[in-house]
């Protein structure tokens, strides 16, 4: 009677929607992997990538059926287990870790793979929810501050060493804590700082800074008398000039060399269209060749010749352009769109500060990875490897989304019988 309640309970429409999207994202798959001389291979060839994706899909299944079945104050009793666990599998893979296109953020089983980063986000929001849900908790206070804050930086630094691009992700947790009570200071010092990183990248530092104080004097002098504050505005003053220093040197010596041509080719600073710029390049080709409606599925000449590297993987949606076209682009954005809504919603409606925070948690993380993964191939943001959920090839990325969202779907189901 217990699972029958929670399957009563359960949000339909977002189930319906993942299903949706996971079916949808196996299909591009499946066509990104095909070439002119292999398309009578079998669907099931588990030697082939669309193959061992079909597997993983099946495999949701059990795993989704486990998440159900668990009591949904599981997770939030064991949310500190789950942080920890989450943590020391980071760390193993700086002994443990296979390295994989030079990057060392994989645990190899066989013939198959695990990557502990993907799950770490559900144990990080799960940990983020727990820490902000004590009564004793206010983010107004600046330890407190410290302390969510800390719950974010143990694994950004874990994980930065092997995958930058997964450590990004982790920022659309200061949405969560804005949300929360975290000062609206803290995300505009953040804004503002990636702001004067790309400025500092185009435009000289001394004009950069001259400009910088400029605007500074203008907000001092428009203030009201009682707000002026120029030890205040002298330190902020010295901090973005020392932060516009800083810039080239963390550029040069902290960013890897394929890192400093990404962000110079998106910013116009080198052109190189047969290196680092191809697989840009080519993803840009392949959409912009769909149209409105596409060439029709199986049909993309670009994703037939294999022109765009990684077209599974990290470059999924130039297949769903080219094939699908714009429409067929439209649909899929607008379903990320209203499953992101959707938790949000959800997460308005909870009874438990516990559960409305991880829903926050749940829609910001299918938010980022959803938004850099399209802004990346239609070439407005640098490539930093950054899978789109439920879409991409791999099983750690999979079972990593569905156990992040299923876990809150629970807790959802569950709202029934909190007070």
């Amino acid at each position: 009677m217990k699972n029958q309640s929670v399957t009563n309970n359960l949000d339909w429409i977002s189930v319906v929607i993942y299903f949706i999207l996971l079916i949808m994202g196996w299909l591009n798959i499946y066509s990104s992997s095909l070439s002119t001389i292999d398309q009578e291979t079998s669907i099931f060839d588990f030697s082939q990538i669309y193959g061992k994706q079909f597997l993983f899909i099946v495999l949701t299944i059990p795993l989704i059926f486990v998440i159900l079945s668990v009591d949904g104050k599981f997770y939030e009793k064991f949310s500190s287990v789950f942080y920890i666990i989450g943590l020391l599998s980071l760390a193993g893979l700086f002994v443990f870790g296979k390295t994989v296109k030079g990057q060392a953020n994989w645990y190899s089983f066989g013939a198959f793979g695990l990557q502990p980063s993907e799950f770490v986000k559900a144990a990080t929001a799960l940990a983020l929810a727990k820490y902000l849900s004590d009564v004793q908790v206010n983010l107004k206070d600046f330890n407190r501050q410290l302390q969510a804050l800390g719950i974010l930086a143990l694994p950004i630094l874990l994980i930065v060493p092997h995958d930058p691009g997964s450590a990004l992700i982790y920022s659309v947790f200061i949405l969560v804590l804005y949300r929360e009570g975290l000062p609206s200071w803290y995300v505009w010092t953040g804004f503002i700082a990636l702001i004067l990183f790309v400025l500092a990248l185009i435009i000289k530092p001394l004009v950069l800074i001259g400009i910088a104080l400029a605007v500074i004097i203008f907000v001092y002098y428009r203030s009201r008398l009682i707000n002026r504050n120029w030890i205040l505005s002298s330190i902020i003053f010295v901090l973005i000039g020392g932060f516009v220093f800083s810039v080239d040197y963390v550029f040069e010596n902290v960013f890897k060399q394929h890192h400093r041509d990404r962000f110079n080719i998106l910013l116009g600073k080198e052109v190189d269209m047969k290196g680092i710029g191809y697989n840009t390049n080519q993803s840009e080709i392949a959409i912009g060749s769909g149209g409105w409606f596409g060439k029709g599925y199986l049909e993309g000449t670009q994703t037939k010749g294999g022109f765009v590297p990684e077209q599974h993987t990290d470059y999924i949606f130039t297949t769903v352009g080219e094939e699908w076209g714009f429409l067929g682009s439209l649909i899929v954005i607008s379903l990320f769109v209203i499953l992101i809504i959707r938790i949000i919603y959800l997460s308005e409606r909870q009874k438990t500060k516990f559960s409305r925070v991880y829903g926050y948690c749940v829609a910001g993380i299918l938010f980022i990875h959803f938004f850099v993964n399209i802004a990346m191939v239609v070439g407005i943001f640098p490539t930093i490897g950054v899978p789109l959920p439920f879409f991409s090839y791999g099983g750690s990325g999979l079972w990593g989304f569905t156990i992040l969202l299923f876990i809150f779907l629970k807790m959802d189901a569950n709202k029934v019988n909190e007070w």
